[in-house]
């Protein structure tokens, strides 16, 4: 069954580059992949594949049935939105949409599980089980498509017993694979601060509350959340990304000022409380020096747990099909993904995948305008999801 998949792998991976290409060339912001799921919709009414189109709006979901389909379920996760960014590089599948960019590398995983996919059709034989498939929208946006299409009923009719997803990772060559178990990635909630003074002249300061110095001062002080009342042995990060005064000069004091920022944290409960804490630290702070503060906090993701007997079982089938020099345990993270909300309904496996390649000049990190893969890892991706959605169906 290995050397099929790879194979497979290896005779679709034209089809799955010029897929990836299309996807990279026509990128979508979060819930606006309308384009986008047609695509995937019709990539897959082509193989012949079961499915359903419009969840969370443009989400679809594909069922590939083996022998015997409700022996077991597992679930394969690839999202499918883009970011506000204009793309910089000068590729003959550059992103025609202005300002739109696949810099997250979202469209290698959507041309991955659609690869997936027809390699498992292909298969369908010579298994048992089900294997769902779910083109997620939304996922750089809250509250996060993952979480609508819970919501919906993806998890349902028929539920599976675990799910795997993937995403790109330029620090590692395209070949390899790299899994951490347990707490793996942040929880990740906005903050939005409005402190209100009273402006005026910035040379009488005395006839005014300026809140530019209170505002100040909560940046600083409210780091001591961080440093003073979490569990050192808990990472959490507060960082203030945006100040904006509404009006003021350089001598002229406004009458509010705008914060907003992340808190993340690996730890639910001390999330809740932190949350608790800077509200509290922020209103009272302000209230002493006269002014006052609206302090909202918009919870994002949670928490992503990779389970840990699945990720051990992921990271041995993985060893074996890519060979063990090609499977690296990775640390955890800062960063957050909406993959979390799956973690949290059923065990889970989230793993990254190598894209890069140094002598080509393949490095952009993600999230740049730069951001680009060697398309070699496609053939990775697409076999080794395969080959783990068998195997996990095997229970072997």
């Amino acid at each position: 069954m290995k050397e099929q998949i790879q194979q497979l792998a290896r005779q679709y991976h034209a089809d799955t580059v010029a897929c990836r290409r299309h996807l990279h060339a026509h990128p979508e912001l979060s819930f606006q992949e309308v384009q986008t799921g047609k695509f995937v919709a019709a990539q897959l009414a082509a193989l012949g594949i079961e499915h359903r189109h419009g969840m969370a709006g443009n989400g679809v979901v594909a069922l590939i049935k083996g022998k015997n389909p409700r022996k077991r379920v597992v679930a394969l996760r690839g999202d499918m939105d883009a970011l506000p960014i204009r793309e910089a590089n000068n590729v003959p599948y550059k992103s025609q949409n202005d300002g739109v960019m696949h810099a997250c590398g979202h469209d290698v995983h959507t041309s991955s599980l659609l690869g997936t996919a027809r390699i498992l059709h292909e298969l369908r034989h010579q298994f048992e089980g089900t294997v769902k498939c779910i083109f997620q929208p939304g996922e750089e946006k809250l509250p996060g498509g993952a979480s609508i299409m819970i919501r919906e009923g993806v998890l349902e009719n028929p539920r599976p017993t675990s799910i795997f997803g993937q995403h790109v990772h330029p620090p590692l060559r395209a070949g390899m694979i790299g899994l951490k178990p347990g707490i793996y990635m942040a929880s990740a909630d906005e903050i939005y601060v409005t402190v209100k003074g009273r402006g005026g002249h910035g040379a009488m300061p005395h006839d005014c509350i300026d809140p530019v110095t209170i505002a100040a001062q909560l940046i600083v002080s409210l780091q001591q959340i961080v440093s003073r009342y979490a569990d050192p042995t808990i990472p959490s990060v507060l960082t203030f990304g945006k100040v904006n005064t509404v009006g003021g000069a350089t001598n002229v004091i406004p009458n509010e000022i705008k914060l907003e920022g992340t808190f993340r944290t690996m730890h639910e409960k001390w999330r809740s409380e932190a949350h608790k804490r800077m509200k509290k630290m922020a209103e009272s702070m302000a209230k002493s020096m006269g002014a006052a503060c609206e302090f909202n906090i918009v919870k994002g993701y949670p928490v992503l747990y990779n389970h840990e007997a699945l990720t051990a079982r992921t990271k041995a089938r993985a060893s074996e099909f890519l060979g063990k020099d090609n499977v690296v345990d990775l640390p955890a993270r800062m960063t957050a993904e909406d993959f979390a909300y799956f973690s949290q309904a059923m065990p889970a496996c989230f793993y990254r995948l190598g894209t890069g390649n140094p002598e080509r000049g393949i490095t952009s990190p993600i999230h740049t305008d730069t951001f680009d893969i060697d398309e070699a890892a496609l053939e990775t991706s697409v076999g080794l999801m395969a080959w783990l959605a068998i195997k996990e169906l095997e229970g072997k």
